[in-house]
């Protein structure tokens, strides 16, 4: 059975930054990409929030030149998924894809979240292409158009003011009749004079061309079935953290996220840190995820140490 020091689990910003600082070290990592090699960022295009690139970066660019440069110094990046994983006593063991198996004396899971969405095919079809799941990532790209957000909640309320302050137009689509936010953000999306709430609606279909998104069709709770035109169409319904396989034995939040102690990225589980979105309720960007990938390697370094 191979054995190695540290093994990370997901290859994103997160789990290609660790990868990179712990073969710096010489742990000599080894990294499984999962389902998604290089993260959620790779279902955007150009990524003009990232610090570094003037121009702003192509998201598969991006996740390329980390992993390279995580190889480049040493890390073993593999294509595959960890199916299953007994945190349970040290070395921890993993099976990959159903067969292969591995011992790791240290773990860093960096699998990330995975956006909710409605579940049309107009969703998928125009994904990357007007349709988004992060505002702060695609919404500078929206500046002086019209957009709609998906959701009733927190999160959306704080997408649609966000939005607001780029965007022409901005319309919310809410499934029910009232908002589920804190009175605090309702209040925010209620003064302000470039959202309209559009109340006991669902999506049916995105509308759009080959270039992408231009409106979407709505059925309201009384039956009525109308468009909207807009360039953009936002989701803020919540995100799934990808904590299922570890949740047997590292703790998480009542929404699935990973419980790390302090501001470190230890876990209950001594040896196992966590890192990027599977830990991130609250930031859910890249360079955060990044810088948290660096301290997982750096915490995970420490506890190597420790056993010597």
């Amino acid at each position: 059975m191979e054995r190695t020091k540290l093994l990370i689990v997901g290859g994103g910003p997160a789990g290609y930054t660790a990868a990179l600082y712990a073969a710096r070290a010489a742990l000599s990592p080894i990294l499984y990409e999962g389902m998604e090699p290089g993260g959620q960022l790779t279902t955007t295009t150009l990524v003009e929030n990232y610090p570094g690139f003037k121009d702003g970066v192509d998201a598969n660019e991006l996740m390329g030149a980390m992993r390279s440069q995580a190889e480049r110094v040493g890390a073993t990046i593999r294509s595959g998924s960890v199916s299953s994983i007994d945190l349970s006593s040290r070395p921890f063991k993993a099976v990959i894809d159903g067969k292969d198996e591995i011992e790791a004396d240290s773990v860093i899971i960096a699998t990330g979240a995975t956006a909710r969405y409605l579940g049309i095919p107009s969703e998928q079809k125009f994904r990357g292409m007007g349709v988004s799941a992060c505002a702060t990532c695609d919404g500078f790209f929206y500046r002086k158009k019209d957009v709609a957000v998906v959701g009733g909640g927190d999160t959306a309320c704080e997408e649609a003011t966000y939005l607001a302050g780029l965007c022409r137009k901005v319309y919310m689509i809410v499934r029910r009749d009232e908002l589920r936010a804190s009175k605090a953000m309702q209040q925010r999306v209620m003064g302000t004079e470039n959202i309209e709430i559009l109340w006991n609606c669902n999506t049916q279909e995105i509308l759009g061309d080959e270039e992408g998104v231009t409106g979407a069709r709505l059925l309201r709770k009384d039956g009525e079935v109308f468009d909207i035109k807009i360039d953009g169409f936002f989701l803020a319904i919540g995100h799934h953290p990808n904590s299922d396989l570890f949740a047997k034995w590292v703790e998480t939040d009542q929404n699935g996220y990973i419980v790390t102690r302090g501001k470190g990225s230890a876990t209950n589980v001594e040896g196992v840190f966590a890192a990027g979105d599977v830990q991130d309720p609250t930031y859910r960007q890249a360079v955060n995820a990044a810088a948290s990938g660096c301290r997982a390697a750096l915490d995970a370094e420490k506890f190597l140490k420790s056993l010597k």
